[in-house]
């Protein structure tokens, strides 16, 4: 059994970083949860050289409070860069962090923003990987919140690979114990986790208010001035040939209990 480590896990208390605590503790490893309501704000720098401290390995799960390109990155290049300063100070020998399978398709918005914190987390000094993941199977719900007025949901049109939080999660702490997963291979395309197969979000929203019973319509919408349109509806967030296909399907997970 690999020694137990000490890892930090940025954004420790959201949809996936509560996963990957989970996992690394189950593991018997000493985990630092970052976030602001544990008094360390990666974004200011604010108690970060005090978490780091005697930390081997950084899991980013950070998730910017804004979906606005231009705050998005301030925040993710911000991040990037005092985890990469404090991290270093600290002794810190690899950071993880996770992304979205098809951000380099984006031509505006959130996915740019993305991509803007792989390369600020990639161009550190400590080691880094990143892990491009499908859309978690508890976006869906998320998705249809943001879109009800009344007793309609108004759902995007899209084409996805939906995967577990915690199936990623598990990913991302095999990546934080492994000594060989960093430094990014050089040629290689960036690794990819997804469920098992592609599915519809208009689809999977009309199981869920269906499962919920909450009355609820969904109704597909597809705006023609979106600029990322064709990326939502013709594939561009589906895994390449390459990716890691694991977990349950979205059915599965939610025919298994109580989603979290």
């Amino acid at each position: 059994m690999p020694p137990h480590m000490k890892i930090a896990v940025a954004g420790a208390t959201g949809r996936a970083g509560r996963h990957v605590v989970a996992v690394l503790r189950d593991q018997g490893h000493h985990v630092v949860p970052i976030s602001r309501s544990q008094g360390v704000d990666v974004v200011t720098g604010s108690g970060l050289a005090a978490a780091l401290e005697g930390v081997e390995s950084i899991v980013d799960v950070s998730t910017s409070p804004s979906p606005d390109q231009t705050a998005a990155t301030e925040f993710w290049t911000a991040s990037a860069r005092n985890l990469h300063e404090a991290g270093m100070r600290a002794g810190v020998q690899r950071l993880i962090v996770v992304s979205i399978i098809g951000t380099d398709r984006f031509t505006a918005g959130y996915g740019v923003a993305k991509l803007a914190h792989e390369q600020a987390a990639l161009s550190g000094p400590i080691p880094a990987r990143i892990l491009r993941a499908a859309q978690f199977h508890e976006f869906v719900a998320q998705l249809i919140e943001w879109g009800t007025q009344g007793d309609v949901a108004y759902v995007q049109r899209m084409r996805t690979q939906l995967v577990a939080a915690r199936t990623v999660a598990e990913a991302l702490a095999e990546l934080a114990t492994d000594p060989s997963s960093v430094p990014e291979p050089q040629g290689q395309p960036i690794a990819e986790i997804a469920g098992p197969q592609a599915e519809n979000l208009v689809d999977m929203a009309t199981l869920l208010v269906a499962k919920r019973g909450d009355g609820l319509r969904i109704e597909a919408v597809s705006d023609p001035s979106e600029p990322n349109r064709a990326v939502y509806e013709e594939g561009g967030l589906l895994p390449g040939p390459h990716a890691r296909l694991a977990g349950p399907t979205f059915v599965e997970w939610l025919n298994s209990g109580t989603p979290n």
